[in-house]
């Protein structure tokens, strides 16, 4: 049993394309002695097709479905139950997180007591937590794993495929009778769907015979075709037109996406072991994705303020051909300074790595103890993702105290033996040392 490179390689790639995507397409200004901040795709026309190269969360959802569904398994067969290894998982999230969340509260309390407006204040705070959004939809789909994982035993692909059904019409009702709130459901069935492909990839369901990836592309090429053509849903798939909620276009184009991807499995694969420094950097960069995933809109606060504020950087009309050229630029300089801020902060979070994921003795209360805890932190979570750290430019006391409840819940839920020899070692992102294990295909 060795690593799914493959599945690793997937991991950095697609952190890669949320760093850079969106230190892209948001575009921080300053002028009249405020920072603001726009959208560059409103002001290129070919700008939302461009999104198409930069959505890869579907690739984050495809891989965890996989590591979940391999991780449940092995766990199971060693007669571990729902609450340890869901507390587990959840833990080796919101330490991390936690982490975060104290940092961007306590620069909002200094930046506070400097006088800094309000409304500045409060786009920094909303800006630095946008991304949070992911966390309670993955935490979900981890609580949901064991009921999933066994729907897709007995059903099979059968599971997504009504998830995509029952997507379709959430839409149809929700945008046709004006009902917002149904929409939410989409977080669950779309990104769901795709969660439950990762199993099908692990147990090879989806990949053999391999025709069944081209149907695949072919269902998801069709349809976004039409949806796009038809007008039906926007062309941009990264902003609030199709996936606040997700829409079934972005599962369309998740399907496509998923097809290809699986499709030059064999191949990458292949050539993996014929590079042991590449194979290495995927193993250490696999590490820190939670850790760049959260921090790396702080990099765009401190270099607009260092240099924006200052004039050291021009600022040409966002789209335009300076603009552009000055991308490189920009991109070295939050390179430059996200690489020392990543090593600092994986420094800062080395005593979490040897916490155990629960505390106490555990006992008959303790899954009902963790769906609350669940319940209480993705709740703070999904209010901070739409607020920010500083809505109106206070610290949102109840939203913050939410989260921390809901941890301290989670936590003391009770200490098991799998709690332990989890914590000897470091977690890869959206999963743990035993989460991307499977046999090379």
């Amino acid at each position: 049993m060795t690593r799914n490179r493959y599945a690793d390689l997937l991991r950095v790639v697609a952190i890669g394309g949320v760093v850079y995507g969106h230190w892209l397409l948001v575009s921080v200004t300053y002028s009249g002695g405020r920072l603001s901040g726009v959208d560059a795709v409103d002001y290129v026309r070919w700008g939302r097709w461009v999104t198409w190269l930069f959505q890869v969360m579907p690739v984050f959802f495809l891989v965890g479905g996989y590591v979940n569904g391999q991780s449940w398994a092995s766990r199971r067969a060693r007669g571990e139950g729902w609450t340890p290894w869901v507390r587990g998982r959840a833990v080796r999230l919101l330490w991390p997180t936690a982490v975060y969340i104290v940092w961007a509260l306590v620069m909002v309390a200094i930046a506070r007591m400097a006088g800094l407006p309000h409304s500045e204040l409060a786009l920094a705070g909303w800006l630095s937590a946008l991304h949070l959004w992911f966390l309670p939809v993955y935490l979900l789909l981890i609580a949901l794993t064991p009921l999933m994982f066994a729907a897709h035993q007995r059903w099979g692909l059968a599971v997504p495929a009504w998830m995509a059904v029952g997507a379709g019409l959430v839409n149809v009702v929700a945008r046709g009778l004006d009902v917002h709130l149904l929409g939410y459901a989409d977080y669950l069935l779309v990104w769901g769907c795709i969660h439950q492909w990762g199993f099908a990839w692990q147990d090879r369901t989806l990949t053999t015979p391999r025709r069944r990836l081209y149907v695949l592309i072919a269902a998801g090429g069709v349809l976004l075709t039409v949806f796009v053509t038809t007008r039906t849903f926007n062309v941009d798939m990264v902003g609030s037109g199709n996936t606040n909620p997700p829409s079934i276009a972005l599962l369309a184009f998740a399907a496509v996406q998923t097809g290809l991807v699986l499709l030059a499995e064999p191949l990458v694969s292949a050539a993996l072991p014929s590079r042991p420094k590449l194979w290495r950097f995927l193993s250490r960069s696999n590490v820190l994705v939670m850790t760049v995933y959260l921090w790396h809109f702080v990099p765009v606060i401190i270099v607009s303020g260092a240099f924006y504020v200052t004039g050291v950087l021009p600022q040409p009309g966002v789209g335009s051909g300076q603009w552009f050229a000055w991308r490189p630029v920009w991109f070295l300089l939050l390179t430059a300074v996200f690489v020392p801020l990543v090593a600092v902060v994986m420094w800062a979070e080395r005593p979490l790595v040897r916490l155990p994921a629960g505390v106490g003795r555990p006992g008959y209360w303790s899954p009902a103890l963790l769906l609350i805890g669940l319940f209480a932190a993705c709740a703070g979570l999904s209010r901070l993702a739409v607020d920010g750290f500083a809505p109106g430019g206070s610290i949102p006391t109840a939203t913050v105290a939410a989260f921390a409840l809901g941890l301290a819940a989670i936590v003391c839920t009770g200490r098991t033996v799998e709690d332990g020899e989890e914590a000897t070692s470091r977690p890869d992102v959206l999963g743990g040392p035993s989460a991307a294990v499977t046999r090379q295909p």
